[in-house]
């Protein structure tokens, strides 16, 4: 499914127009090229000007598209030999959290982040990205062992919000949270 953001409208537009033109050029063997290369240069021309110009609510849309990558499409377009650890030793294992080990340019890093799904189901495995306690002790763990072995950390924080009037009415969900914290500031 392809989601189109309001302002992105007339990009959408342009593109099948151009789209249109190739298969009309195609199909009735008429030569549309300068014509195309003129709309793909306006095209081009029209990207710019619109992702240079957005507006605040704008890029909270584009922050919340559906269809943005997630941890899970980043990692192997950036790290070699990624390893995937699961759970947090105490109680179990929290799919909102992907964690683990993989080489970046050669160096051996953890890699932590944030994972929604991408359809219903998924979502409702990963608990629409917002972790449980025992996200965050996994979390945890994996910066202790980072600490132990002394390997950097990239951190992929994708949630949609965070609030805080939430997680302190739920006693399970602070102190993983305040220690999880308290360790990323050093």
């Amino acid at each position: 499914m392809i989601y189109e953001l309001e302002f992105e409208r007339p990009i959408t537009d342009l593109r099948n127009k151009i789209k249109e033109l190739k298969a009309i050029s195609k199909d009735a063997d008429v030569d549309l090229t300068a014509e195309i290369e003129t709309l793909e240069k306006r095209l081009e021309k029209l990207e710019v000007d619109i992702y240079n110009h957005l507006k605040p609510w704008d890029r909270v849309q584009i922050a919340r598209h559906p269809a943005r990558p997630t941890t899970l499409d980043y990692i192997p377009l950036l790290f070699n030999d990624f390893i995937e650890f699961h759970g947090d030793r105490y109680y179990g294992d929290d799919e909102a959290i992907v964690s683990g080990i993989a080489e970046f340019d050669g160096l051996a890093v953890t890699v932590i982040g944030h994972q929604r799904g991408k359809d219903t189901k998924e979502n409702i495995r990963r608990n629409f990205g917002m972790p449980h306690p025992e996200g965050y002790r996994k979390a945890l763990r994996l910066m202790k062992q980072a600490e132990k072995f002394n390997r950097p950390i990239i951190c992929f924080i994708d949630t949609k919000e965070l609030s805080l009037v939430k997680l302190l009415k739920s006693a399970g969900k602070v102190k993983p949270l305040r220690k999880t914290f308290s360790k990323w500031q050093g």
